[in-house]
């Protein structure tokens, strides 16, 4: 073989350099092309599993969210509050469900968004600041435009449940403001009907038998409906349909017929006093079932 000449070895010595800073770059090109085609790819697989989950069907069972008492900075009286199911993004809508005992209600507040009540059982009243107090009844449905100031509850004689459907701006759902005083709720009385600052109505013990035996229609009021009746430990609808069972296994039409409309206003529904006619009748015999069905549908007609 013949020598290779310093000049021949200096050319080639510069090819290799050249043709390693080539390689180089195409190396460095390569990986910036795996990078920005990977990048997207990663970020697309983990949106699209986002979106799996947020497209899951959500099943919320009946009592998963434990309930709890209404603040007494926001209410007056006794309420309880069930969450029914919060935000889910991108939406902002919530709902939960208020039981409002006899008397009790909400603080003067208002909504930004505004807010949506249906009336699931009983009687309540809801007044705007400045307007007329007006009676809801059960499956009725209220719309509260935004930013208005309001009030609603029980009315004083029954309890009332909502459902309220609201949505958060800014992540507030409501604004509250100062409690309704008893002179405001009072008003509501007179305004819906009621009876302010008049004689008593008699009672209907004293209707029935406070002429013949007067310490028992006394007994009737004040014991039986004015404590035991009274006492915290069970609703007034859930006592109305204890009760209303009580008088159906026993046999007792004409007490039956008052204790169902006790249990109406109270908030009991029509297909719940079906249920116990149809239940009870197994346990305490047909001619009971049959002597029940038309008293009570006398009484929800």
């Amino acid at each position: 073989m013949g020598r290779v000449s310093t000049h021949e070895l200096l050319h080639r010595e510069e090819e290799m350099k050249l043709l390693a800073i080539v390689v180089t770059a195409l190396c460095l090109l390569a990986s910036a092309a795996f990078a920005q085609t990977a990048g997207p790819l990663a970020t697309d697989a983990r949106q699209t599993a986002s979106l799996q989950v947020s497209q899951t069907i959500k099943v919320m069972r009946s009592g998963s969210q434990p309930s709890a008492k209404g603040p007494s900075e926001h209410f007056t009286g006794s309420v309880s509050i069930n969450p029914l199911f919060n935000e889910n993004p991108p939406a902002h809508t919530s709902g939960g469900r208020v039981t409002f005992e006899a008397g009790a209600r909400t603080a003067w507040h208002s909504h930004p968004v505004g807010q949506t009540l249906i009336v699931t059982a009983g009687t309540g009243w809801i007044q705007q600041w400045g307007g007329q107090v007006a009676e809801i009844r059960d499956c009725e449905v209220v719309w509260l435009p935004p930013n208005v100031k309001h009030w609603h509850g029980a009315t004083a004689s029954t309890s009332m449940t909502h459902i309220g459907i609201q949505e958060s701006l800014n992540g507030k759902t409501v604004e509250w403001m100062e409690k309704v005083s008893d002179q405001q709720y009072g008003n509501s009385q007179s305004t819906s009907g009621g009876v302010t600052g008049m004689t008593k109505e008699p009672s209907a013990a004293q209707k029935l038998f406070g002429d013949f035996d007067p310490k028992l229609a006394e007994l009737t009021d004040n014991v039986l409906f004015g404590d035991v009746w009274e006492r915290p430990g069970l609703s007034k609808r859930d006592r109305s349909l204890i009760t209303v069972a009580a008088l159906f296994a026993l046999n007792r039409p004409e007490q039956l017929r008052s204790h169902l409309q006790r249990a109406r206003e109270n908030g009991v529904t029509k297909d719940e006093v079906i249920e116990v006619i149809t239940h009870l009748a197994s346990y305490t015999g047909w001619p009971n079932a049959l002597n029940a069905v038309p008293i009570a549908r006398e009484t929800f007609k």
